[in-house]
This record gives C-alpha cells, sequence and structure tokens, in this order.
C-alpha cells in the first residue's frame, strides 16, 4: 500500500518554515494528473501564500484563523460551467436544461485527493477543510459564481504529528457480490 494512504493525517498547526516552490509544484502537478470523466479536468485551483490573502481566506471559512498560519493554502474550485455537451454522459433534465453536476465535483474531489497525498509524499501535512459558504469565499478571491469552491487546503510542515484515528474493520464496510 502506499505509505502517503497509510500515514496522511489532517494537520492544523504548522511550523514558520516556508514550504519550497519545487515541493508546491509537485503538489499541484499531482493534482493536474488526477483521471476525471472523459478527460475534462473541470478543475482550477488557487495557491494563496500573501498572508493578508490567507486571513481572509481563513475569517471566510468560519474564521478558522489557523488556516492562516499556514505557509501555503490551495483553494480548489470546480468549474461548473463543464457544459453538458462538453462532458459527455451528464445527465440533462429535460424538463429544466439543468445538467448534472455532480460528475465535476466529483471529478475535482479526485483532484483534491491527489492533493493530499502528494502533500504527504512531499513530507508536509494539509487539511481539507470545507466549513464554508460559497456567498463568502468567492468574493474574497474573485471567484464567479458559476464556479463552486470545493476545498481549502492550508499546507506547510506540521508542528506535531497526531495520532492514526480509529477506523472501521473491512468486515464492517465491505460487501462481496451484493449488499
Amino acid at each position: 500500500m502506499i505509505d502517503s494512504i497509510k500515514n496522511r493525517r489532517s494537520i492544523r498547526k504548522f511550523r514558520e518554515q516556508p514550504v519550497e516552490d519545487v515541493k508546491l509544484n509537485e503538489i499541484l502537478e499531482a493534482a493536474r494528473l488526477a483521471p476525471s470523466g472523459n478527460n475534462k479536468q473541470p478543475w482550477h485551483f488557487i495557491v494563496i501564500k500573501d498572508q493578508g490573502m490567507k486571513r481572509q481566506v481563513a475569517e471566510a471559512t468560519n474564521n478558522q484563523m489557523w488556516i492562516a498560519t499556514a505557509p501555503v493554502v490551495i483553494v480548489a474550485v470546480a468549474d461548473m460551467l463543464a457544459r453538458s455537451e462538453d462532458y459527455a454522459g451528464l445527465h440533462v433534465d429535460e424538463e429544466t436544461g439543468n445538467f448534472d453536476v455532480k460528475r465535476i465535483v466529483r471529478d475535482t474531489t479526485i483532484a483534491v485527493t491527489h492533493i493530499l497525498l502528494e502533500v504527504d509524499n512531499q513530507g508536509l501535512g494539509a487539511c481539507w477543510c470545507g466549513a464554508f459558504a460559497q456567498k463568502s469565499i468567492r468574493p474574497v478571491l474573485g471567484i464567479p459564481v458559476d464556479k463552486f469552491v470545493l476545498a481549502v487546503i492550508p499546507i506547510g510542515y506540521p508542528a506535531s504529528q497526531p495520532q492514526a484515528r480509529e477506523r472501521k474493520a473491512l468486515e464492517e464496510i465491505v460487501r462481496y457480490e451484493r449488499w
């Protein structure tokens, strides 16, 4: 099994040490290489290093001010304008003309998972933060309303390494052939 799958933890306390650009680029490259339906890659990533901007993002993320202590914050954004005709296989509601955005969010979620695993691989720590309202965070970063902020990811060198939390046994979560 990949070590980063076993070792990754949510880190909320960071050392005051910058993240090297080479490591940050590897993290972003891991996201870029994530699989997506029909290879549409419906994601964007905003990299934030400016202390003032990190503070604003932390405030917009339900005042979780610890986020601003990370040297880098990546905001993952799903492109909801990936139109149904461009994104083969999306369900279009014939009555409303709306399209199923679940695939777009799912694909962006896969890219965020790649980020978290590569963060650990680079010897860094991160936390997937999802406690925010779109109407609060979009204006801070100038994100249009047709985009969906999926995750705020503070990244840095961990100040401590939390212990692994207990996980359910395979017997509790796996079924074979049917329920």
